[in-house]
């Protein structure tokens, strides 16, 4: 269910609809202003995804925060929006945003983002939502922006991110030629990028290093 109960951060200057507003956190660079990228976080919310967001804002980022749990049932509508926003991040630079999701948000790069070339240059998801895609094929034909996904082999959380999935998608996708570049982790579980008992240390470095590489890729000049 669509959340409507929301809050904003209030340097934010752009206000949405009341019914289609997701709330934002602006995490600025080091130092003056940097490349959009929106963070979405999965079903433990925004504050459970900050050490993450601040990883990426530390590499250079304007990073906007956003809670996936409040773009449920809004078919992609609330992202968008939330997408248009963010390009008007006090500390952002204009033009196109790279999208970041986990799990659930990782989920909703997917099913919308890479749909929206003119908004986002490129997508990096963790581990993301894939229970509702009954056809890898079709579902990989409509990718128009490039997608690094990262996923564990060993990830059984509430069936949402098996990697059986992750599998047909990354062959359709090389069937197909289609932008999407699936890592796959055999050790690894969900959340493995989180300190405690589901940190991966092979799988956690190595993604963070190619996110990184990512990023950078779609920022190119």
């Amino acid at each position: 269910m669509f959340v409507t109960r929301i809050w904003f951060w209030l340097s934010l200057a752009v206000a949405l609809p009341l019914n289609l507003a997701v709330a934002q956190q602006e995490i600025p660079p080091p130092g003056g202003k940097g490349p959009v990228v929106a963070v979405i976080s999965g079903q433990k919310g925004a504050d459970f995804y900050q050490p993450p967001a601040q990883q990426i804002a530390s590499l250079g980022y304007d990073v906007v925060l956003l809670d996936g749990n409040a773009m449920e049932g809004s078919h992609g509508q609330a992202l968008h929006d939330a997408i248009l926003q963010a390009q008007n991040a006090p500390h952002g630079q204009p033009g196109k945003v790279a999208v970041v999701g986990f799990s659930l948000g990782g989920g909703m790069a997917l099913f919308y983002a890479t749909q929206w070339p003119d908004l986002v240059n490129g997508i990096v998801v963790w581990y993301p939502l894939t229970a509702p895609i009954s056809d890898p094929a079709a579902f990989v034909a409509k990718i128009k922006v490039p997608v690094l996904m990262f996923v564990g082999a060993q990830d059984n959380y509430k069936n949402c991110c098996l990697i059986g999935k992750a599998n047909a998608l990354a062959a359709a996708a090389a069937q197909a030629n289609a932008p999407l570049t699936v890592i796959t982790y055999n050790s690894a579980g969900h959340d493995f990028v989180f300190e405690g008992q589901d940190y991966d240390p092979v799988a956690a470095p190595d993604s963070w290093a190619r996110a990184k590489a990512a990023l950078a890729k779609y920022f190119a000049p």
